[in-house]
Protein backbone atom coordinates (compact mmCIF):
# COMPACT_ATOMS: atom_id res chain seq x y z
CA UNK A 1 0.00 0.00 0.00
CA UNK A 2 3.22 2.08 0.63
CA UNK A 3 4.42 2.15 -2.50
CA UNK A 4 1.08 2.48 -4.46
CA UNK A 5 1.08 5.89 -2.46
CA UNK A 6 4.34 6.75 -3.54
CA UNK A 7 3.57 6.03 -7.18
CA UNK A 8 0.53 8.00 -7.17
CA UNK A 9 2.08 11.17 -5.41
CA UNK A 10 4.84 10.74 -7.70
CA UNK A 11 2.34 10.53 -10.61
CA UNK A 12 0.45 13.52 -9.60
CA UNK A 13 4.68 15.38 -9.08
CA UNK A 14 4.94 14.54 -12.94
CA UNK A 15 1.55 15.72 -13.73
CA UNK A 16 2.86 18.95 -12.07
CA UNK A 17 5.67 19.03 -13.13
CA UNK A 18 4.49 19.38 -16.52
CA UNK A 19 2.36 22.11 -15.58
CA UNK A 20 4.49 23.98 -14.38
CA UNK A 21 7.38 23.64 -16.82
CA UNK A 22 5.81 23.19 -19.76
CA UNK A 23 2.22 24.49 -21.76
CA UNK A 24 1.27 21.10 -22.93
CA UNK A 25 -2.40 20.80 -21.99
CA UNK A 26 -3.20 18.46 -19.15
CA UNK A 27 -6.82 19.59 -18.03
CA UNK A 28 -5.92 17.16 -14.25
CA UNK A 29 -5.85 19.19 -10.83
CA UNK A 30 -3.27 17.40 -8.55
CA UNK A 31 -2.75 18.28 -4.86
CA UNK A 32 0.25 21.12 -4.03
CA UNK A 33 1.57 19.19 -1.03
CA UNK A 34 4.67 17.94 0.17
CA UNK A 35 4.91 14.34 -0.93
CA UNK A 36 3.51 15.65 -4.65
CA UNK A 37 6.16 18.88 -4.78
CA UNK A 38 8.71 16.27 -4.23
CA UNK A 39 7.65 14.06 -6.96
CA UNK A 40 7.40 16.83 -9.49
CA UNK A 41 11.06 17.93 -8.28
CA UNK A 42 12.16 14.06 -8.91
CA UNK A 43 10.18 14.47 -12.48
CA UNK A 44 12.19 17.16 -13.56
CA UNK A 45 14.15 15.17 -15.82
CA UNK A 46 11.42 13.08 -17.77
CA UNK A 47 9.71 16.06 -18.48
CA UNK A 48 12.76 17.32 -20.29
CA UNK A 49 13.08 13.85 -21.94
CA UNK A 50 9.36 14.36 -23.02
CA UNK A 51 10.07 17.73 -24.30
CA UNK A 52 12.83 16.18 -25.69
CA UNK A 53 10.85 13.45 -27.61
CA UNK A 54 8.37 15.77 -29.63
CA UNK A 55 11.26 17.93 -30.68
CA UNK A 56 13.17 14.52 -32.03
CA UNK A 57 9.94 13.36 -33.32
CA UNK A 58 9.46 16.01 -35.37
CA UNK A 59 13.03 16.82 -36.08
CA UNK A 60 12.59 12.87 -37.46
CA UNK A 61 10.12 14.15 -39.65
CA UNK A 62 10.70 16.96 -41.21
CA UNK A 63 14.26 16.20 -41.93
CA UNK A 64 12.65 14.19 -44.84
CA UNK A 65 10.30 16.80 -45.89
CA UNK A 66 11.71 20.39 -45.48
CA UNK A 67 14.76 22.03 -46.27
CA UNK A 68 17.46 21.79 -43.63
CA UNK A 69 17.29 25.76 -42.27
CA UNK A 70 13.03 25.50 -42.46
CA UNK A 71 13.35 22.42 -40.14
CA UNK A 72 15.60 24.29 -37.91
CA UNK A 73 13.90 26.92 -38.17
CA UNK A 74 10.69 24.94 -36.95
CA UNK A 75 12.35 23.15 -34.04
CA UNK A 76 13.24 26.01 -32.46
CA UNK A 77 9.83 27.58 -32.64
CA UNK A 78 8.46 24.18 -31.72
CA UNK A 79 10.70 23.89 -28.63
CA UNK A 80 9.46 27.59 -27.57
CA UNK A 81 5.96 26.74 -28.00
CA UNK A 82 6.30 23.58 -25.83
CA UNK A 83 7.24 26.12 -22.93
CA UNK A 84 5.60 28.46 -23.89
CA UNK A 85 8.59 30.48 -23.86
CA UNK A 86 8.33 30.83 -20.08
CA UNK A 87 12.20 30.26 -19.28
CA UNK A 88 12.69 32.74 -22.44
CA UNK A 89 10.76 35.27 -20.24
CA UNK A 90 13.33 34.30 -17.39
CA UNK A 91 16.75 34.67 -19.40
CA UNK A 92 15.29 38.18 -20.91
CA UNK A 93 14.34 39.23 -17.55
CA UNK A 94 17.76 38.18 -16.08
CA UNK A 95 19.34 40.17 -19.10
CA UNK A 96 17.94 43.05 -18.47
CA UNK A 97 18.79 42.96 -14.64
CA UNK A 98 22.70 41.80 -16.21
CA UNK A 99 22.93 44.55 -18.11
CA UNK A 100 21.44 47.46 -16.00
CA UNK A 101 24.77 47.10 -13.61
CA UNK A 102 22.93 48.08 -10.93
CA UNK A 103 23.06 47.43 -7.26
CA UNK A 104 21.21 43.92 -6.65
CA UNK A 105 17.65 45.63 -5.32
CA UNK A 106 17.46 47.60 -7.94
CA UNK A 107 17.88 44.12 -10.28
CA UNK A 108 15.28 42.75 -8.72
CA UNK A 109 12.87 45.86 -9.60
CA UNK A 110 14.27 45.01 -12.73
CA UNK A 111 13.65 41.47 -13.03
CA UNK A 112 9.71 42.15 -11.89
CA UNK A 113 9.37 44.85 -14.34
CA UNK A 114 7.11 43.71 -16.93
CA UNK A 115 8.29 46.24 -19.38
CA UNK A 116 11.11 44.61 -22.01
CA UNK A 117 14.18 46.12 -22.14
CA UNK A 118 17.00 46.40 -24.75
CA UNK A 119 18.75 43.90 -23.11
CA UNK A 120 16.40 41.63 -23.32
CA UNK A 121 15.54 41.82 -26.64
CA UNK A 122 19.01 41.01 -28.03
CA UNK A 123 19.68 38.40 -25.66
CA UNK A 124 16.32 36.55 -26.81
CA UNK A 125 16.90 36.96 -30.39
CA UNK A 126 20.69 36.08 -30.01
CA UNK A 127 19.71 33.06 -28.01
CA UNK A 128 16.87 31.57 -30.40
CA UNK A 129 19.56 32.57 -33.83
CA UNK A 130 22.34 30.53 -32.13
CA UNK A 131 19.74 27.90 -31.58
CA UNK A 132 18.86 27.84 -35.27
CA UNK A 133 22.45 28.16 -36.37
CA UNK A 134 23.63 25.12 -34.12
CA UNK A 135 20.58 23.04 -35.36
CA UNK A 136 21.23 23.84 -39.03
CA UNK A 137 25.08 22.75 -38.66
CA UNK A 138 23.75 19.71 -37.51
CA UNK A 139 21.37 18.81 -40.43
CA UNK A 140 24.17 19.64 -43.08
CA UNK A 141 27.17 18.53 -41.42
CA UNK A 142 27.75 15.65 -44.02
CA UNK A 143 29.11 13.37 -40.95
CA UNK A 144 26.24 13.56 -38.63
CA UNK A 145 24.31 10.70 -37.89
CA UNK A 146 20.30 11.08 -37.62
CA UNK A 147 20.35 8.83 -35.03
CA UNK A 148 22.66 10.62 -32.74
CA UNK A 149 21.24 13.94 -33.47
CA UNK A 150 17.70 12.41 -32.01
CA UNK A 151 18.85 11.08 -29.49
CA UNK A 152 21.36 14.72 -28.43
CA UNK A 153 17.79 16.59 -28.84
CA UNK A 154 16.09 14.30 -26.52
CA UNK A 155 19.06 14.47 -24.10
CA UNK A 156 19.75 18.27 -23.84
CA UNK A 157 15.99 19.53 -22.37
CA UNK A 158 16.16 16.70 -20.02
CA UNK A 159 19.99 18.07 -18.66
CA UNK A 160 19.13 21.44 -18.78
CA UNK A 161 16.10 20.86 -16.29
CA UNK A 162 18.25 18.80 -14.16
CA UNK A 163 20.17 21.95 -13.28
CA UNK A 164 17.64 24.19 -11.41
CA UNK A 165 17.39 20.87 -9.25
CA UNK A 166 21.07 21.31 -8.04
CA UNK A 167 20.37 25.05 -7.79
CA UNK A 168 17.95 24.62 -5.88
CA UNK A 169 19.29 22.76 -3.54
CA UNK A 170 22.97 24.01 -3.69
CA UNK A 171 22.35 28.19 -3.91
CA UNK A 172 19.85 30.17 -1.27
CA UNK A 173 17.00 31.65 -2.71
CA UNK A 174 16.96 35.69 -2.87
CA UNK A 175 14.04 36.02 -1.03
CA UNK A 176 11.43 34.10 1.18
CA UNK A 177 8.40 34.10 -0.90
CA UNK A 178 7.94 32.72 -4.55
CA UNK A 179 8.10 29.82 -6.05
CA UNK A 180 11.50 29.39 -6.52
CA UNK A 181 11.26 29.88 -2.26
CA UNK A 182 8.17 26.74 -2.05
CA UNK A 183 10.74 24.36 -4.57
CA UNK A 184 13.32 24.59 -2.29
CA UNK A 185 11.22 24.35 0.99
CA UNK A 186 11.08 21.11 -0.42
CA UNK A 187 13.91 19.62 -2.44
CA UNK A 188 16.37 17.31 -0.66
CA UNK A 189 19.45 15.11 -1.94
CA UNK A 190 16.72 12.07 -2.74
CA UNK A 191 15.13 14.38 -5.22
CA UNK A 192 18.26 15.52 -6.92
CA UNK A 193 19.27 12.30 -6.75
CA UNK A 194 16.16 10.35 -8.58
CA UNK A 195 16.11 12.80 -11.16
CA UNK A 196 19.69 12.72 -12.11
CA UNK A 197 19.39 9.02 -11.99
CA UNK A 198 16.99 9.10 -14.29
CA UNK A 199 18.61 10.99 -17.08
CA UNK A 200 21.66 9.13 -16.59
CA UNK A 201 19.94 6.02 -17.28
CA UNK A 202 18.88 7.24 -20.36
CA UNK A 203 22.59 8.14 -21.58
CA UNK A 204 23.43 4.75 -21.45
CA UNK A 205 21.44 4.25 -24.47
CA UNK A 206 24.17 5.82 -26.59
CA UNK A 207 27.30 6.10 -25.30
CA UNK A 208 28.65 9.35 -26.87
CA UNK A 209 25.66 11.44 -24.60
CA UNK A 210 27.48 10.62 -21.55
CA UNK A 211 30.00 13.27 -21.97
CA UNK A 212 27.24 15.52 -22.90
CA UNK A 213 25.68 14.33 -19.48
CA UNK A 214 29.19 14.88 -17.86
CA UNK A 215 29.69 18.68 -19.13
CA UNK A 216 26.14 20.09 -17.71
CA UNK A 217 28.13 19.34 -14.20
CA UNK A 218 31.20 21.74 -15.57
CA UNK A 219 28.04 24.47 -16.95
CA UNK A 220 26.68 23.60 -13.15
CA UNK A 221 29.87 24.73 -11.84
CA UNK A 222 30.33 28.03 -13.18
CA UNK A 223 26.55 29.02 -13.50
CA UNK A 224 26.78 28.59 -9.77
CA UNK A 225 29.64 31.21 -9.20
CA UNK A 226 28.02 33.79 -12.04
CA UNK A 227 24.66 33.50 -9.86
CA UNK A 228 26.07 33.68 -6.32
CA UNK A 229 28.67 37.09 -8.40
CA UNK A 230 25.90 38.78 -9.33
CA UNK A 231 22.50 38.11 -7.96
CA UNK A 232 23.50 36.20 -4.09
CA UNK A 233 21.19 33.84 -4.71
CA UNK A 234 17.91 32.34 -7.47
CA UNK A 235 14.68 33.29 -7.92
CA UNK A 236 12.42 31.82 -10.61
CA UNK A 237 13.47 33.89 -13.59
CA UNK A 238 17.20 32.91 -12.65
CA UNK A 239 16.16 29.58 -13.09
CA UNK A 240 14.22 29.81 -16.38
CA UNK A 241 17.71 31.35 -17.64
CA UNK A 242 19.59 28.48 -16.33
CA UNK A 243 17.50 26.37 -18.52
CA UNK A 244 17.59 28.34 -21.42
CA UNK A 245 21.58 28.50 -21.42
CA UNK A 246 21.85 24.98 -20.37
CA UNK A 247 20.11 23.99 -23.59
CA UNK A 248 22.11 26.16 -25.43
CA UNK A 249 25.13 24.65 -23.73
CA UNK A 250 24.09 21.23 -24.73
CA UNK A 251 23.97 22.07 -28.65
CA UNK A 252 27.46 24.06 -28.31
CA UNK A 253 29.02 20.87 -26.69
CA UNK A 254 27.21 18.82 -29.65
CA UNK A 255 28.61 20.97 -31.75
CA UNK A 256 31.95 21.09 -30.34
CA UNK A 257 32.30 16.94 -30.43
CA UNK A 258 30.90 17.13 -34.50
CA UNK A 259 33.19 19.48 -35.71
CA UNK A 260 36.33 18.35 -33.57
CA UNK A 261 36.11 14.72 -32.73
CA UNK A 262 33.61 13.45 -35.68
CA UNK A 263 35.50 15.85 -38.04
Amino acid sequence: MERLISMKHFVQGLILAMQFLTRIPIPIACPWERQSIKGALSSFGIVGLIIGGILALTLSITDTVFPEWMSALLIVTLWVFLTGGLHLDGLMDVADAVGSNAPLEKKLVIMKDPQVGSFAVLTAIFHLVWKVAFIYGFLTYPDMELQLLLFCVILIPACSRLIPLFLLYYVPVMKQEGLAYQWKQHISVREVFIGTAIVFIYTLLYPYMFLIFLSYFVYFFFIRIWILKNFKGINGDILGASIEGGELWGLFILWMYTWFVMG
